[in-house]
């Protein structure tokens, strides 16, 4: 019996990952800040790519998850976690600060959430970080790589499905996000115009192919 993965989008870079034995969130963010609602979720692991307040509501999870701010590799419930230090911005910290992404391994499905990266990744990191099925990448640019990077980084990577996040939407807060690109730059960028948001991704081992293709989740 192949083993179903599947993910919804929270908003910004916020992801929940439902596995057979586990919950994952990822960069849980306030709510008043984002600008999207973010409800009180249940969880048995939760990652944080860096301090800042749209990443770093872990308060806001039920239950006693495992939480995981730091390079390093961790498991729990059948989940292996890889944490690997990069950074917010392209001068090695100094504006913004280290960022984590995180790589998760699960019912044979390898999924990388590279957090709020602000660089593209060395040959030696890539090498690290092995195979990625499932990219999560920042693509609103400005605090992050922007679409033009996201697209060289995926070709580095190769992942099977790339799941955008952190862009511009209408939703989010203006006051403080007026900067980001909206996800069409991207879109176009990665000659994905046709895309049709799907409000969960459901997948198992067999639906990773050769061909990459990009995923666009609805918000919750």
């Amino acid at each position: 019996l192949l083993l179903l993965m599947e993910i919804k989008y929270l908003g910004h870079s916020s992801f929940l990952i439902k596995t057979k034995k586990a919950r994952v969130i990822t960069d849980p963010f306030d709510p008043k800040m984002v600008g999207f609602p973010f409800s009180k979720i249940e969880a048995d692991i939760v990652t944080v790519s860096h301090n800042h307040n749209d990443h770093n509501k872990v308060e806001l999870i039920k239950g006693n998850p495992l939480v995981l701010n730091m390079p390093g590799e961790f498991e729990k419930n059948d989940v292996r976690i890889f944490g690997f230090k990069t950074y917010h911005d392209n001068k090695k910290g100094e504006e913004r600060g280290e960022n984590i992404m995180f790589k998760f391994e699960v019912e044979g499905l390898s999924v990388l959430h590279c957090g709020d990266l602000g660089h593209l990744l060395s040959s030696e990191l890539i090498e690290n970080i092995g195979v990625v099925d499932i990219l999560m990448i920042p693509v609103g640019g400005f605090y992050t790589i922007g679409s033009e990077e996201a697209v060289k980084l995926i070709n580095d990577l190769d992942p099977s499905i790339i799941i955008p996040m952190h862009y511009n939407n209408r939703r989010l807060n203006q006051k403080v996000f007026s900067k980001l690109e909206p996800l069409d730059s991207f879109l176009t960028k990665m000659d994905a115009k046709d895309v049709q948001p799907v409000e969960k991704l459901r997948i198992t081992k067999d639906d990773i192919v050769e061909e990459t293709r990009v995923v666009v989740l609805q918000i919750k």
